[in-house]
């Protein structure tokens, strides 16, 4: 199939729709995780639930459909990040989870999106089975700091494992990048 016989495929498609509705949902659920009480903070959980939905949604729907642009390559991680970061901080800002967690995460999340944007022009590293299992328990643990009356060993048991698994995965990541860029050099004779 040559070039000009690919389908073009609109960034205005349901995937990229999503995407922007999860970055554009992140400030209303900061909104509502600020304003004192049980109903508000419901009301957050409730955004960072549909929010945390779309981000499953809309990658089945750009795999299934064939809607993968180079926006979509672009904003949803972007989008990913707005909405953890934003829950994070907002739980440490707020002194319900300490900074130092926030910081590792935020931090192995900052370092890995610069080590793909350094790698975009030699290879792009998929996303490995680790990395899902890591949003899986950055969202649950998220979602049980967001809701009230949830046994404080139980947040810190998730976020534990989160933690854990975002830090392994993030060396997994780098491993796998230097390998990479070794056989890269040794392709190009280097």
């Amino acid at each position: 199939m040559t070039r000009d016989e690919r389908r073009v495929v609109s960034p205005w498609n349901i995937a990229n729709v999503l995407t922007v509705l999860r970055l554009a949902l992140v400030p209303f659920f900061v909104v509502c995780l600020f304003v004192p009480g049980a109903g508000w903070r419901l009301a957050a959980l409730a955004v960072f639930a549909v929010a945390s939905i779309t981000d499953h949604l809309d990658g089945e729907l750009a795999r299934r459909y064939g809607l993968i642009t180079d926006f979509g390559k672009i904003a949803d991680p972007i989008a990913d990040k707005a909405l953890t970061g934003a829950a994070l901080v907002c739980l440490s800002i707020l002194g319900e989870l300490p900074w130092w967690i926030t910081l590792v995460i935020l931090g192995r999340e900052l370092g890995i999106t610069v080590l793909r944007l350094v790698l975009i022009r030699r290879a792009i590293i998929p996303a490995s089975y680790g990395g899902k299992v890591k949003t899986v328990l950055q969202i649950a643990a998220i979602v049980l700091y967001i809701l009230p009356g949830v046994p404080q060993w139980l947040r810190w048991a998730v976020m534990g494992a989160a933690l854990v698994v975002t830090v392994a995965t993030g060396v997994d990541y780098v491993v796998r990048a230097v390998k990479l860029r070794k056989v890269a050099r040794q392709a190009r004779g280097e």
